[in-house]
């Protein structure tokens, strides 16, 4: 069977067509996925798989060495980015009804992440498709400490940014593996977008769903549970931050009997 001719998607045609740029244009794509709210529909992990490939190949005419430093360079200052943007913007930037990801359930589910793993969550999140797109903003809107920030994004950035190249160049070495991903690559972006496209249509169709069944609740005088966020910008001294590691990154149901701002330490 002859590999279909899915032009759009023909991601070795866009980096070969870039020619010495294509790296660059590798770079860009992860630092817009991790660094601006727009890129949770970018296939990073795909993109870095297939990016190790395409180096084997020569498609990338940079060493691999090379390509994951550049990947691993614009994975850091992708997550600082939207630190800054979550630190600058703060409760504010998560609080529009109309936000869509970026709802307040969205980013409860996001929240809850940060205080089960605490910052921890954001090394885990480069590898969760929307969480790695909101898990940096949310550390900034938390205020969490910046060296602690930058400790867990730069090792994120290594295991991801790093990793997944290596293991697509390493699985390159194997026979008929490289010639199989090359010929058939715009058939695995199209399902990888594919399945990011029909995620984010559920997702906001639910969100939908859930906007109407709190108005018709509204509208017949029942109890609306919501979710609020709170940050304590103040909780990460460190006799605080040790008693409570997951102190300013407060998330939880809202339904009028507890009160507004988080509980004292």
């Amino acid at each position: 069977m002859m590999p279909m001719d899915l032009g759009l998607f023909d991601v070795e045609a866009w980096i070969t067509g870039a020619g010495q740029w294509g790296l660059l244009l590798v770079c860009a794509i992860v630092f817009v996925e991790t660094g601006l709210l727009i890129g949770f529909l970018l296939p990073g992990d795909t993109l870095l798989l297939i990016t190790g490939i395409l180096t084997f190949t020569g498609v990338i005419p940079q060493p691999i060495w090379l390509v994951v430093l550049c990947i691993f360079i614009a994975a850091v200052l992708g997550d600082q980015l939207g630190y800054y943007i979550g630190y600058k913007a703060g409760p504010p930037i998560f609080e529009r009804r109309s936000a869509g990801f970026f709802s307040k359930k969205s980013v409860a589910r996001t929240e809850y992440f940060f205080a089960r793993y605490g910052g921890w969550a954001v090394t885990i999140a480069r590898f969760i498709g929307v969480v790695r797109t909101i898990a940096p903003v949310a550390a900034g809107v938390g205020k969490m400490p910046y060296k602690k920030f930058l400790f867990f994004n730069v090792l994120g950035a290594f295991l991801w940014g790093v990793g997944l190249p290596l293991i697509g160049w390493g699985a390159a070495h194997i026979p008929g593996v490289a010639e199989v991903v090359t010929a058939y690559i715009e058939i695995v972006f199209l399902v990888v977008i594919g399945m990011a496209v029909a995620g984010i249509a559920w997702h906001l169709g639910r969100e939908q769903w859930e906007k109407r069944q709190e108005a018709k609740a509204a509208a017949a005088g029942e109890p609306v549970p919501e979710v609020e966020i709170w940050v304590d910008a103040s909780a990460h001294d460190g006799r605080h931050e040790a008693e409570h590691p997951t102190a300013g990154y407060g998330v939880g149901p809202h339904d009028g009997t507890h009160e507004k701002q988080p509980p004292s330490a």
